[in-house]
């Protein structure tokens, strides 16, 4: 396959359609240097981007939480989601809109008077983890710790927060795992690299609280669908000794979906039918 800067299509950007290989910015934009930019991870199903708003509502979220405003509504953000994916002729895709302090005035840490700029691009990709939704996925344990909320823009989509996870996945794939788990700032289970993280246990699911990660889309479209099927769910801090009493577990995300494990450092989980439920639930719901 093509490096993602060399592919046939097109990508909306600051409100044009352009050429996938002219989409381009300049070696001094801001975002490039200090990290100033939010992002969303979208899927399409059947040509419906699901939650879509959702997902854009919360980009405008996060562009706030680090200190920018996006100059495109809403409604324009999801006018252009969509022709990006007509103009493509994608129905089952991948969707990428991303925002950023631009190159402009300023080339030091400030950068308030850069404009903010905006692209959307979509693509088809297949299931994150491979095979591991038949067979659980293996994750590793990562040295990196989720922040404090006093340290960082913890609820925000942003870029610059993605960089311990970068560092967590490289460490994990060279020891043949799929992905690694995280523990937060004060050694309770937080989520994987980019997915939240689900255990049950005596038919009972329990997944950490989301008080210093972000608390995903489609984790909190799993915790309905659990509390329809009449699952009690607890949201709770979790500690790392638990693991071995848990006795299935899962990812859940946009681009994960909802992927079984099977294996987490030395814990091993089976790949049960509450998992494969609810993810059978969920392909059901995203395609309805």
């Amino acid at each position: 396959m093509a490096g993602y800067d060399d592919r046939d299509g097109k990508i909306w950007m600051d409100g044009q359609i352009v050429d996938w290989r002219s989409a381009n910015v300049h070696i001094l934009t801001h975002a490039i240097h200090y990290a100033s930019s939010v992002f969303e991870g979208e899927r399409a199903y059947g040509g419906k981007i699901f939650e879509s708003r959702k997902h854009t509502e919360r980009l405008h979220a996060s562009a706030n939480y680090i200190d920018f405003e996006i100059p495109y509504t809403v409604d324009e953000i999801e006018a252009a989601k969509q022709e990006v994916l007509t103009v493509n002729g994608l129905t089952d895709a991948y969707v990428r809109a991303v925002a950023w302090r631009g190159a402009g005035e300023d080339m030091g840490v400030a950068s308030a008077r850069n404009p903010v700029r905006l692209a959307i691009a979509a693509w088809e990709w297949g299931a994150y983890y491979g095979d591991a939704k038949h067979k659980g996925a293996k994750l590793d344990i990562s040295k990196w710790k989720r922040p404090s909320p006093e340290t960082i823009p913890c609820f925000a989509k942003a870029s610059g927060l993605y960089m311990i996870c970068t560092m967590s996945k490289h460490a994990a794939e060279a020891k043949g795992c799929s992905d690694a788990m995280m523990f937060d700032y004060r050694g309770y289970i937080a989520e994987a690299t980019g997915a939240n993280i689900f255990f049950v246990k005596d038919g009972e699911v329990h997944t950490p609280k989301p008080d210093c990660f972000l608390n995903g889309i489609t984790r909190q479209t799993v915790i309905g669908m659990l509390e329809d099927r009449q699952v009690r769910v607890h949201e709770r801090h979790i500690m790392p000794e638990e693991l071995e009493g848990f006795e299935q577990c899962w990812l859940t995300g946009t681009a994960a979906e909802v992927t079984p494990v099977g294996q987490i450092g030395d814990y091993n989980f089976e790949v049960g039918q509450m998992a494969r439920d609810i993810s059978d639930d969920y392909e059901t719901l995203v395609r309805s």
